[in-house]
């Protein structure tokens, strides 16, 4: 099934076209709350502002959601246009890796560790930030 219209963005790896929420396949972008969480997501605005985004659709994930490999009319695939930027990570469990290529070189580590730094884990972030300093 194909889904084709304008997409409302809800964050850097979920969009709605035709009243269907839609899970952008094989990656995962951090969530709005998160760092860089909403950095993804007005990338993904960005990119999809006035275009008519086409939205194939793979399957229902364990959640319920609606995973679809979503294109802009010039043909350039969503999830790998997030993880060019260094704002979305491929995800090989579901991709298979397809994605890997295109990521920004230490984006899982700059994104985990924002990520901890923000939920307390200072201990984490002190360490990699005495490596940096060797």
């Amino acid at each position: 099934m194909v889904l084709e219209g304008p997409a409302f963005i809800t964050d850097g790896d979920t969009i709605t076209v035709r009243k269907t929420q839609v899970r952008l396949y094989g990656i995962d972008a951090p969530e709005l709350d998160h760092p860089y969480g909403r950095k993804a997501k007005w990338a993904m605005v960005r990119l999809c502002k006035g275009h008519r985004i086409r939205a194939e659709i793979i399957e229902e994930d364990v959640y319920g959601r609606t995973v679809a490999k979503c294109f802009l009319p010039d043909g350039r695939d969503l999830s790998a246009e997030l993880v060019k930027q260094g704002l979305a990570i491929d995800w090989p469990k579901f991709s298979g890796g397809k994605y890997s290529y295109l990521e920004v070189e230490g984006v899982r580590k700059k994104l985990w560790l924002a990520d901890a730094r923000q939920k307390g884990r200072m201990h984490v972030w002190e360490q990699f930030e005495a490596r940096k300093k060797c």
